[in-house]
């Protein structure tokens, strides 16, 4: 007959209570600068900004700015010093001349080259509409997104394009964003979800919210989760989409949504969304800053500030569960964040009150392990 075998009680312990493994969480950015009108920009309403290697262009309510990062001086530049238009609303460079192309709402489109302002608008031009929300660079052509449709400027021949529901497949012409990568031009389009035109063959495709209900997502990841698309930005294969009622995310063969309810979305309510690569992506919204880092566990880190204690925090969220919560001082200058623009391991991020600069000192991508004796707050803490 055998023994039985009996563990004396310290060692059983041990087995029952083996050491959990750290746990794998995005990174957080904790460094952050913030820019305001007492540092030299021209308003504090920041509609859109632009990172151009050591110059970051930002777009404001109230004229054009340049922020050096070798010395952290901003110039800027209103309709004194010849700007077309005082509101600028969208800013693209063009890699090859370093011409900085800018968006006005009201006022058409401006080139800034040689510190000389050129202006094309309806009445001089084949540009459709002087209200424009988004331009993009493409190669020698240049792209306008307007309320009544998208224009296309080709910089060498001279030749003015114009796409609206005549010739695209624009349910409405309300064009609100566009971007270009990888050889496809992608509109986002108020009331006509997501726009893909490819540049070499010439042909449109649409992306819509197939169970056609405006006020609901009616069948889950079935497509665009609305077709009031606000924001596009397509890299490494992933087409990532923002609308006021939600975001999207699709490879090329499947869809995600994205809500606050189910998600570190902190509105759906979103105003921008810029993708640094296929897992991760950054949207802006009219309650904060929410990122997802990681898109195989649906992580995330929500940025917001604290209009009374004048602080900021970041919040580790995987779908709705918080996991911790980090004192960052201060983050962005308010909750209602409007654009945001990658460069390299930082981050720009333009608001309703001034212009923030997160700097990602020992950035990394996706989760990694993290010891229990970093000095950061758990769960819950504030």
């Amino acid at each position: 007959m055998l023994a039985k075998l009996v563990w004396p009680a310290a060692v059983a312990g041990c087995l029952l209570a083996a050491p959990a493994r750290p746990e794998a969480l995005p990174y957080v950015y904790t460094h952050w600068k913030q820019f305001t009108v007492k540092d030299g920009l021209p308003n504090d309403h920041i509609f859109a900004v632009k990172v151009d290697g050591p110059r970051v262009w930002i777009g404001t309510e109230g004229g054009l700015a340049m922020l050096d990062k070798r010395t952290g001086r901003i110039r800027s530049w209103t309709e004194k010093d010849g700007l077309p238009w005082k509101v600028v609303s969208a800013i693209d460079v063009d890699p090859k001349t370093g011409d900085v192309w800018l968006g006005l709402f009201g006022g058409g489109l401006a080139r800034f080259s040689g510190g000389r302002f050129d202006h094309w608008h309806q009445l001089n031009s084949g540009l459709v509409n002087d209200v424009v929300y988004g331009v993009a660079v493409e190669h020698e052509n240049i792209w306008a997104a307007t309320t009544a449709g998208a224009s296309r400027y080709n910089t060498v021949t001279g030749e003015w394009t114009i796409f609206t529901e005549k010739n695209a497949p624009m349910e409405e012409i309300w064009n609100y964003t566009v971007t270009y990568n990888d050889g496809k031009v992608y509109l986002g389009v108020w009331g006509s979800g997501v726009l893909e035109y490819d540049v070499k063959r010439e042909r449109w495709k649409d992306y819509l919210d197939p169970d056609g209900e405006m006020e609901i997502d009616l069948y889950r990841d079935d497509g665009v989760v609305h077709v009031i698309t606000t924001g596009v930005s397509y890299v490494d294969g992933i087409l990532w989409t923002g609308s006021y009622f939600g975001g999207s995310r699709y490879d090329g063969r499947n869809w995600r949504g994205y809500f606050n309810k189910d998600s570190g979305l902190p509105s759906d309510f979103i105003n921008f969304v810029k993708a640094r690569s296929a897992n991760e992506a950054w949207y802006c919204t009219d309650k904060g800053l929410g990122v997802i880092t990681d898109f195989k566990t649906n992580t995330w880190v929500v940025y917001t500030r604290d209009p009374e204690k004048h602080t900021g925090k970041a919040v580790v969220m995987r779908d709705r569960d918080v996991l911790k919560t980090i004192d960052t001082g201060i983050n962005i200058p308010h909750n209602y964040v409007l654009c945001a623009d990658l460069d390299g391991n930082d981050v720009w991020v333009g608001t309703s009150k001034g212009l923030a600069w997160g700097i990602g000192d020992a950035y990394y991508a996706g989760l990694r392990e993290q010891p229990e004796s970093e000095p950061q707050q758990r769960a819950g803490g504030e």
